[in-house]
């Protein structure tokens, strides 16, 4: 009979958008052959992934499980990532202005939020920046606002998520403060065409 951990690995193996803890116990409870597995706790399965991370890194494998936005998940390790250059060339790096950038935090922080509501704060017209956050995969369109003209909502991605190595908006810098902060109408900012890369943004972010 294997293991309740090499249970565990299949269920991560065999899925490649991530399996919460949850998740994970329902389908111990719901579909395993083993009568004891159908009483794991989510504290068991934590400790589970712990050990095989352990097992993982002991024996010098190239992958470890990360938790993401959408659960546990299979990544290579960092230090493989030349090695897999000729199976997955890089693209180019995707570069956001500054302006780009504000505008992304705002919908993070505001999610869901409308193109009105960005450009009350941002106090210029948010147009072409929203497209391109729509572009870049940063951000999607959520549903629509019960106004009148109901007008789109934009909301941040699971690759946002998985970009910037956080779980949820939560764990933004001051994220509880800015979500509740009544926003001013205008927003002075200089939209000069001053360049950042993506990741820059959460550096800048941790240096603050």
């Amino acid at each position: 009979m294997p293991q309740l951990s090499a249970v565990i690995e299949a269920y991560l193996i065999s899925t490649g958008d991530g399996l919460s803890a949850n998740a994970i116990q329902q389908y111990l409870k719901e579909q395993s052959a083993n009568p004891e597995f159908r009483q794991t706790s989510e504290e068991q399965i934590h400790l589970c992934i712990h050990e095989l991370n352990e097992y993982y890194e002991a024996t010098g494998r190239s992958f470890t499980i990360i938790d993401t936005a959408k659960g546990w998940k299979f990544f290579t390790r960092a230090e493989f990532s030349d090695y897999l250059t000729p199976l997955h060339p890089r693209p180019k790096s995707t570069r956001l202005s500054q302006a780009t950038l504000e505008t992304l935090a705002i919908i993070a922080y505001r999610q869901p939020t409308t193109k009105a509501s960005i450009e009350s704060i941002r106090g210029v017209s948010s147009d072409s920046l929203v497209q391109k956050l729509l572009d870049a995969g940063l951000v999607k369109i959520s549903g629509r606002a019960e106004v009148p003209g109901r007008p789109l909502l934009y909301s941040t991605t699971d690759f946002f998520y998985d970009h910037f190595g956080i779980k949820s908006i939560n764990e933004l810098p001051n994220a509880e403060d800015l979500q509740n902060l009544a926003w001013p109408t205008t927003f002075q900012q200089d939209e000069s065409d001053d360049q950042l890369a993506l990741g820059d943004y959460q550096q800048s972010t941790e240096r603050e």
